[in-house]
Parts: C-alpha cells; sequence; structure tokens
C-alpha cells in the first residue's frame, strides 16, 4: 500500500492523476537548514525525514512518498512565509528575477529507498508594491514555499519557466511515475 507523507492538498490531487491508491498519513517534522547545508542536501534531508517518519508507523508491506519543495534565490531558502510582511519580503526580493525550485521525492518501504529530485527554473516579471500588497491580501501566499502558488494567481507574474509545473507545484509527475514504476508500485 502506497502512504503519502504530505498535509499538501495539492500533491493529493496530483498524486491522484496517477491513478494509483494511495492513503495520506500526516507527519510534521522540523524544517531548519543546517549551517553546511546546500539547498538541495537540505530539501533531500527534509523530505527522507518525512518518510522516514511515516514509515516508523506503518506495516512491513508499506511504502510512502514524501517530498519537500523549496524556492531557492541567490543560495537563500525561501520557504512558507510566516506572515504578510515575511510574504512580501519574499515576493520582493523575487521581483524580476528567475529563481529555482527544487522538489526532492524519497520512496521509502521498510527495505527499500529510492530519490529523484526536480530542479525548475522560474522568472518573474516586476512587481509593484500595489500588485505584492494585493497578492499578500488575497491570502494565497500562505502555507506556499516562496509565498506563491504557481497554479493560481501568482501564474501572472511568471514571465518565463524551464521545468516542470508539477514540480513547481510540489509533486513533479514525470519523476513520480518513474518512481513508482520503478518500484512496481504502477505499470
Amino acid at each position: 500500500m502506497l502512504h503519502l507523507a504530505s498535509r499538501s492538498p495539492r500533491r493529493h490531487e496530483l498524486l491522484r492523476l496517477l491513478d494509483v491508491p494511495f492513503s495520506v498519513i500526516d507527519v510534521d517534522i522540523p524544517e531548519v537548514r543546517g549551517a553546511d547545508e546546500t539547498p538541495a542536501q537540505y530539501v533531500s534531508r527534509v523530505a527522507r525525514e518525512k518518510g522516514e517518519t511515516a514509515l516508523a508507523q506503518l506495516p512491513p508491506d508499506a511504502w510512502v512518498l514524501s517530498a519537500d519543495t523549496e524556492v531557492v534565490l541567490d543560495d537563500e531558502v525561501f520557504g512558507k512565509p510566516a506572515d504578510a510582511a515575511e510574504a512580501a519580503a519574499m515576493l520582493r526580493k523575487l521581483s524580476g528575477r528567475p529563481h529555482d525550485v527544487i522538489t526532492t521525492l524519497w520512496l521509502s518501504s521498510h527495505s527499500a529507498r529510492h530519490t529523484a529530485t526536480n530542479l525548475t527554473c522560474v522568472r518573474f516579471a516586476e512587481l509593484s508594491e500595489a500588485r505584492i500588497a494585493a497578492y499578500v491580501a488575497s491570502g494565497e501566499p500562505f502555507g506556499k514555499a516562496g509565498a506563491y502558488a504557481i497554479q493560481g494567481r501568482a501564474s501572472a507574474f511568471i514571465t518565463h519557466m524551464s521545468g516542470s509545473h508539477t514540480g513547481v507545484m510540489g509533486l513533479p509527475l514525470y519523476e513520480t511515475a518513474a518512481l513508482l514504476e520503478a518500484a512496481g508500485l504502477r505499470s
């Protein structure tokens, strides 16, 4: 049985597109970047720890799919904003600049581990203070890495993207399907 270690409604929706039965398991782990971790190492560790925490609660035949997604600009990791001021500050930094979105997946069982990473480059248009304020007021930035949802209103900010739209949403479907197929969970 496949379990998705994620509270994200977007990940739930995306995984359903692959027609693989799964249940959701809620895990909570600290998301704090270590001083010696690169952004990619941090994202991978958090995703792996989510899977390991979930797997510890499950029977021997279980598989867990876990993921983490972060926005990275100039080696700075932009997690989920704590408040409106932090969301606006993130959007100001991203305004007019390209940034990376890293999503790492771990597919884990008690006897096997598989991993994949998706890297997508996203470029934002220049955002006025009024546009940033209106977006923050919409409530959409909260609970989103980098303070934006590519599948929502923020899609109007994007001038160019190179990579995976679903990767930016939090579950790159190409990589997810490949991991599931390699483990025999999807044909």
